[in-house]
Parts: C-alpha cells; structure tokens; sequence
C-alpha cells in the first residue's frame, strides 16, 4: 500500500524538490503552502506522516501540529525548522511531533527518518499476545490488541512514539534503563536525531499520565542514567 504523505512548507523551490524524492521512495505527496491549507488537506486526505515547516503564513507549524495531534493520536509527525536553537525543537516536540530536523537537511537523511517513523507506526499496529494483549500496572492499563492506553478505566491520547515508550516500560517493570536503549529499542538503531528527544518525550508523557509531573510517581528518574518504571507492590 502506498503510504501517504503532506509536506506543509511555504517555499516552493523545498517543496517542489521534497516532493520529487519522496515520489521517487514511492510515497504519494500532498502538498501545502501554509498552516491552514495543511489542515484542510489532513482533514481530507488522512495522510499517514506530515512533514511539518514551523515558520509558515497564517497560523505556524506549532499550532497546525497541536489540531493534527489532537484530531489524529496516530498521525506521524517531523517538523522543519530554519534555525538551530534547541527551543525550536523542544517546542515542537511537546506540540506533539514525533521528530524534527533543522533546514538545510540533506533529502537522503529526511527519508531515513521517514522510515524510522514508519516503523514506529507499524509497531504500534502490531498486535501483541501478552495476556491477550493487556498489560496492567494499577492504575494503567495497556491494551495492545485495540492499542489503546487507560488509567483508571479512562482512555489517554497517546502518541505512536509515546505508545511505544509506555509499552516498553511495561514490559519492563522495575527496570532501568539509559537514554540510548530507550533511543535503539523506540526510534531504532539507524536514528540520527539528538538522544534529547527521549527526555523530551518523557516529560510529554508525564504530564499525561502523573498526578504531579514535577514529582513523578510512575516514571522514575534514574539519576545519571535514565528511567524507570515504578511498580506498586501490589502488582510485583
């Protein structure tokens, strides 16, 4: 199946040449020259990945990636953007993307990454037969047949990269484990982004899931190393 793709980027010349090599891959493009026509054609089309520019006309890339993710929990997501500042990234990540790279970026590097993400996404339609598919930490629920994620009963909106985060975790209660594992078993060996997403992605995930992020009760902070999935004693 050919997978979809929109590119939302307000110069012609990088949409044009984005365009011509992802159609090489063999992905179907759609095209969109600023925020508002992003969202309109996400809305119609139902592209698996958007290829997001931060800097467009009308509203920015932040705001068109908070509707997508709201409106489309499993929709993969890279954002563009013309400057180096971490800012920029860090923004980005916590509207919701599941990645980013800084213009100019070589086109072969961007189909990497696509493909990483595809995995991403694949993996989290892959169905899982661990206890019929449910793994559950009181209060959480991981329902990996539906692919669903619940505390308390009460369904959380999670993204492909936070799903497979959680699902990692709960297969590995009580374990710790650095940066570059999460990095190699989540966004996959070949990944050239900055190990920081794995931190950026985990405070997303804390303030989805923790009664009180600033002092999480559930993902364990590892000092030095990483983290940790903490298990009430009643689920050991």
């Amino acid at each position: 199946m050919t997978r979809k793709i929109l590119l939302v980027e307000d110069e012609d010349a990088i949409r044009k040449f984005v365009k011509i090599n992802l159609e090489r891959e063999g992905y179907q493009v759609f095209e969109a020259p600023s925020g508002e026509d992003g969202v309109d054609i996400a809305r119609k089309e139902e592209p698996e990945i958007v290829i997001l520019d931060i800097m467009l006309p009308g509203i920015d890339g932040f705001e068109v990636c908070r509707i997508l993710r709201q409106e489309y929990p499993d929709l993969g997501i890279i954002m563009l953007t013309a400057k180096a500042e971490d800012l920029d990234k860090i923004m980005g990540l916590q509207f919701g993307s599941d990645d980013y790279m800084t213009k100019p970026f070589n086109p072969t590097e961007l189909s990497l990454r696509i493909k990483s993400l595809e995995r991403r996404l694949d993996a989290k339609n892959v169905k899982s037969k661990v206890n019929d598919g449910v793994i559950a930490h009181k209060p959480f629920r991981l329902d990996t047949y539906a692919r669903k994620f619940y505390r308390d009963g009460e369904e959380l909106e999670l993204t492909p990269t936070e799903y497979l985060i959680m699902k990692l975790f709960m297969e590995n209660p009580g374990r710790a484990m650095n940066r570059d594992e999460i990095l190699s078993k989540v966004w996959g060996d070949d990944y050239l982004g900055d190990s920081k997403i794995v931190d950026v992605n985990i405070r997303r995930l804390r303030a989805k899931i923790e009664d009180n992020p600033a002092k999480p009760q559930f993902i364990e902070t590892v000092w030095g190393m990483g983290y940790r999935w903490f298990v009430l004693e009643e689920d050991q």
